[in-house]
């Protein structure tokens, strides 16, 4: 979790990663590729482009929720071998874990692509056997986890004051940023999520990564109750947000409540959702589903209350499939084309609004009434490891969309590379120089400009943005990574 002043953090990470780049420049012997030169003029354009707009003299007042874990951070490969799992011969889709076959072959099945995976383990046991492993492992790492609480951390690094709804411990929460405050109990033992991450190129097995990443387990029996949902609600009602932030609800996953005790707490949710200002922007962080009477309350009680939604390449196509009456899509291409992901994110967009105008058809309500059936979709933003694309209805709240965009992929860096600096040294593109704007025949092809990195352009009623992302190469830490980037980019825009 990061703490201090953001502004100052930002400030410093913005000044040294330019001069990175000038040192990078000055010391290149002349036999460097010009794939150097362009990197380095690509990261000062987005540097340019994330730092045009600011924060006003206030402080955006964010609330966000809901639960808190600590994440045990562990290299996934040595801690298998650490327990004497040895790898499996067949790689299978499970929707939660109930012994150590099923983990091997759950984490087969996405460590081959590379794709983020999280699951709820079901056996209290191999749990235990799992944690007590990862505690002997030379490099662990601990961190405040939860989506919420990491999205509280950069929005509080970037210069917000925070409601942050969670549980924690005595001594995490006492590390928590001063411009945070919690609205939850006090918990003496908080759930550990392991956090088993590798890197590109890994090998288990006969199973070699293609990307980077991470297979989250857990055996949360807190945060599947929004058991803080209660104080959030009542230290709410006096902070009143410029913004309202919900994550972390795929705690709810496969877990077994007792019948109607999901529906109900998301029923409540959504009732705080509803009763928010129309003022204050509601968004919402998806994470990975695989329970499809999960995805359906959410979809009928939750998400109709959201003008926001953030999603990385995974998501996208599940919550789509959903939407079409198909079934749930477990696994996509961890590496999409640029036209693939923006014709998802507009037969997203349509669906929602479309969703949105039949609730609301009986009626002659304005898109912002407060008497409206949910709040129209007004946002998408879509996150990748090779590029940032954004969605956002002209005429809405949302502003500065092309500087959010950049910081949303400048962050992606810095968070993965574990530092405020970014250096050209440890980054790389993957993304193609240039993008058609959908897989449509004859559609425009956008050139990727090292000295306009971010392309901007109108549709319909919306404008789409596009920027590269530096991949790290120098991987510190995959998890986390989409709540960073959704985080920031979501604060230039309130």
């Amino acid at each position: 979790m990061e703490q201090g002043s953001g502004f100052s953090l930002m400030k410093y990470g913005t000044a040294a990663s330019l001069a990175m780049v000038l040192l990078a420049y000055w010391f290149r012997s002349p036999g460097e590729s010009g794939l150097d030169n362009r990197l380095d003029t690509v990261l000062s354009s987005l540097l340019r482009a994330e730092s045009k707009v600011g924060m006003n003299n206030a402080r955006p007042r964010v609330a966000i929720g809901l639960g808190g874990c600590v994440d045990v951070i562990v290299d996934g490969v040595t801690l298998l071998n650490k327990i004497g799992l040895p790898p499996t011969g067949q790689p299978l889709h499970h929707d939660y874990i109930e012994n150590a076959d099923q983990l091997a072959q759950s984490f087969a099945y996405f460590f081959a692509p590379g794709a983020a995976s999280e699951r709820f383990v079901i056996n209290d046991t191999l749990f235990s056997q799992l944690v007590e492993a990862s505690r002997e492992l030379p490099d662990n790492r601990w961190a405040i986890g939860g989506n919420a609480p990491v999205m509280a951390g950069r929005m509080a690094t970037e210069g917000c004051d925070v409601l942050l709804g969670g549980s924690f411990s005595p001594d995490f929460a006492d590390i928590l940023s001063q411009h945070i405050t919690v609205a939850g109990n006090v918990v003496e033992e908080p759930d550990i999520h392991l956090i088993l991450e590798y890197p590109s190129g890994a090998t288990w097995g006969q199973y070699t990564a293609r990307r980077a990443n991470r297979y989250i387990v857990h055996s949360d029996d807190h945060n599947p109750y929004l058991a803080s949902l209660q104080d959030f609600e009542v230290k709410l009602q006096d902070f009143h947000p410029d913004l309202l932030v919900v994550g972390g609800l795929q705690m709810m996953d496969s877990f077994p409540f007792q019948q109607g005790e999901r529906e109900a707490l998301l029923s409540r949710l959504g009732s705080l959702l509803s009763s928010s200002s129309p003022r204050t922007g509601v968004h919402f962080e998806m994470a990975s589903f695989v329970d499809e009477g999960l995805m359906g309350d959410l979809l009928r009680l939750v998400l109709p209350h959201a003008d926001s939604l953030g999603m990385n390449e995974q998501e996208l196509p599940n919550l789509l499939s959903l939407l079409r009456g198909s079934n749930i899509t477990v696994l996509s291409d961890p590496n999409p084309r640029v036209a693939t992901v923006l014709d998802q994110m507009r037969a997203l967009y349509r669906l929602v609004n479309q969703r949105y105008r039949d609730a609301n058809e009986d009626s002659d309500m304005g898109a912002y009434a407060t008497s409206a059936k949910g709040r129209p979709l007004t946002r998408l933003h879509v996150h990748t490891l090779a590029f940032q694309a954004m969605i956002v209805t002209r005429g809405s709240q949302w502003k500065n969309t092309m500087s959010a965009v950049a910081k949303a992929s400048l962050t992606a860096n810095r968070h993965v590379c574990g530092s405020p600096d970014i250096d050209p040294s440890k980054a790389r593109l993957i993304m193609d120089e240039s993008f058609s704007v959908s897989s449509k025949e004859g559609s425009q092809r956008i050139p990727l400009e090292e000295t306009r990195p971010v392309s901007c352009w109108n549709e319909e009623d919306y404008e789409i943005c596009v920027a590269p992302v530096l991949v790290c190469t120098e991987v510190y830490q995959t998890a986390g990574g989409g709540d960073n980037i959704s985080a920031a980019g979501l604060v230039l825009q309130i």
